[in-house]
């Protein structure tokens, strides 16, 4: 059996089915690892979210922030400006689709393989363990009868930084916001949600938050997404597979069963002109 973790796909269902053959993705016995951001932007969100859905137990995703987008949207806390959505908003299915998405974790760890996944990042004060903990947090939320109010709060740069006595939406979001949104903060875990250039543009006191040695040591390797200005990366027990395909990029695969990790691309020309990724 073979694991393989695909960067963000955002909507591109033509590139995923590209990789798939790729990688001769077997149904019967393979895994797919997804760093979360299934949609948004791309052609085909729909298809994409229907194809991995129904993997079932062959596929795990973790959520990201256009994950999160979608359900605001549809929950009627913010409006799909650009219709990448609609398709998923109006199909028969939607809510299966909705409730399913709703499910998925924030963070996915196995042990036997070393390997942890997560959509963003981790602020240096938090091991893996407590990782784990806060996402189950955060998780049992939006899996509540109450998942709007989260929802409706997750949105904001605030707080900035991570204490053990945060309390209410506060707490939160700024869990949402490392699992969703981090790329850079400050070695005492400062963290800059507005910096989304790739490494070397941004402030002084200010780093990729991989390369922040955490308060205690972290076992295993984390891999992640959301970074297309990054690209993919290879750092000390890190890898990041945003290729940055809905902007015209590629789309990645690393299969993280082998040693050493095997990477796999294909192009993705059905994606947006490249522009400024967000």
């Amino acid at each position: 059996m073979a694991t393989y973790v695909i960067g963000d796909v955002q909507g591109c269902y033509a590139a995923l089915q590209a990789l798939l053959h790729t990688l001769n993705f077997n149904t019967n016995q393979d895994q797919l690892w997804f760093v979360g951001d299934l949609v948004n932007r791309g052609p085909d969100s729909l298809g994409v979210l229907r194809f991995v859905k129904q993997l079932g137990e062959q596929a795990i995703t973790v959520l990201g922030n256009h994950d999160l987008h979608l359900l605001a949207i549809a929950n009627g806390l913010h409006r799909d400006k650009a219709h990448d959505l609609a398709a998923i908003l109006t199909a028969p299915d939607r809510d299966l689709l909705l409730d399913w998405l709703r499910h998925r974790p924030f963070l996915h760890q196995n042990t036997h393989l070393g390997y942890t996944l997560i959509h963003a990042g981790l602020p240096p004060q938090w091991t893996i363990n407590q990782a784990q903990h806060y996402a189950d947090e955060l998780q049992s939320v939006l899996r509540g009868a109450d998942y709007p109010s989260l929802l409706a709060n997750m949105y904001g740069d605030e707080p900035q930084q991570w204490s053990d006595d945060l309390q209410g939406w506060e707490r939160l979001r700024f869990i949402c916001n490392c699992f969703t949104r981090l790329r850079y903060c400050t070695a005492a875990g400062r963290v800059a949600l507005h910096l989304k250039g790739p490494p070397g543009s941004q402030p002084r006191d200010y780093t990729p938050w991989y390369e922040i040695t955490p308060s205690r040591p972290r076992q295993g390797n984390i891999v992640f997404g959301h970074w297309s200005t990054l690209g993919i990366h290879r750092g000390k027990n890190v890898y990041a597979l945003d290729s940055g395909c809905v902007w015209g990029g590629q789309l990645s695969a690393l299969r993280i069963d082998v040693t050493p990790p095997r990477l796999f691309q294909v192009d993705c020309p059905a994606g947006k002109h490249p522009g400024a990724p967000e």
